[in-house]
């Protein structure tokens, strides 16, 4: 006796291919990246090139708004600002939050206490941390100037936000203390895959911990790394929230971001056009610092440890 062999569709071939699938289950985020990221990606870019204001579309002027920003001396305050703001940031992130992930992998008591203190600055809102940096920095009540008087260290109250290189290390400190939590965590769970037996051969042929941090450690974690210090710089180079509520870009524009000087052109100036040509010039430093993560970082001899091709 035969069977009827079904015949088949097109959707059961569909339904079959683990590769329809997989573009089946990328669809809405597909869609979401489309309407809440391209689309205003592109909406901004195409904003400036025109001389649109508030209320008022404006007209394609092409690369007037690039030449204006780019003989703007604020304008190219703000860009040494950001990087520098950046670079020292999350070099400076980087370093700690290295130094408590291996701390807090060692054996210590009370390690899921302190993992928990660790997350504070991360996940209390940044509006917060920044209205709380603005008190401690205050020129009158700053409870480091009171404890460094105190101590007979300095005469008189320090002028932390108004003074320009003062202003500018206090918000990358308060960015610091903001940032170091997210790398130490990822960092620790990365040190949690490493499998102790490499360091027990190690320890037996009589490696120090400094040569077991540099051919296992270090060469190990270079993809977590790579992936950490992307976002890292990603979200130290747009910084927002922390400097509008900190400084606002003062004094006299010293702690300026790019993401700011966008908005206070924008938005607060009604120059629509110029301030997406300002933030328009953020995506080249943001995609040189993804080519550098993934050209650089993620090269198979440094996760393997060698110096040589």
């Amino acid at each position: 006796m035969s069977h009827a062999v079904a015949p088949t569709t097109l959707w059961s071939r569909m339904m079959n291919s683990r590769n329809t699938l997989g573009w089946l289950f990328m669809l809405p985020t597909a869609v979401f990246l489309l309407m809440f990221l391209v689309y205003p990606l592109g909406l901004g870019i195409w904003l400036s090139f025109t001389d649109a204001k508030i209320g008022r579309p404006g007209e394609f002027v092409g690369l007037e708004n690039y030449i204006w920003i780019v003989e703007d001396p604020k304008f190219q305050t703000a860009v040494f600002f950001t990087i520098f703001y950046t670079f020292v940031a999350s070099v400076a992130k980087f370093a700690v939050g290295l130094y408590l992930a291996l701390l807090l992998n060692e054996r210590l008591p009370f390690k899921a206490i302190l993992r928990a203190i660790v997350l504070i600055p991360f996940i209390v809102p940044t509006v917060l941390s920044a209205i709380a940096f603005w008190w401690i920095f205050d020129p009158q009540f700053s409870v480091i100037s009171w404890g460094l008087k105190s101590a007979g260290l300095i005469d008189g109250n320090i002028n932390f936000l108004g003074d320009a290189w003062n202003s500018r290390w206090s918000v990358i400190f308060a960015n610091v203390w903001r940032g170091v939590p997210f790398i130490a965590i990822s960092l620790l769970a990365g040190l949690q895959t490493v499998p102790p037996s490499l360091y027990e051969a190690a320890t037996l042929d009589g490696a120090s911990r400094w040569q077991m941090f540099r051919h296992i450690t270090y060469p190990l974690l270079t993809p977590i790394i790579a992936v950490v210090m992307t976002f890292s710089v990603l979200f130290t180079f747009t910084d927002f929230q922390l400097i509008k509520v900190l400084t606002n870009g003062g004094p006299a524009g010293a702690t300026e971001l790019m993401a700011t000087m966008s908005y206070n052109t924008a938005i607060l100036g009604g120059r629509i056009g110029e301030g997406a040509a300002v933030s328009t010039a953020m995506v080249p430093f943001l995609l040189a610092a993804i080519m550098v993560s993934w050209f650089g970082l993620q090269r198979r001899q440094w996760q393997q440890g060698s110096d040589h091709e």
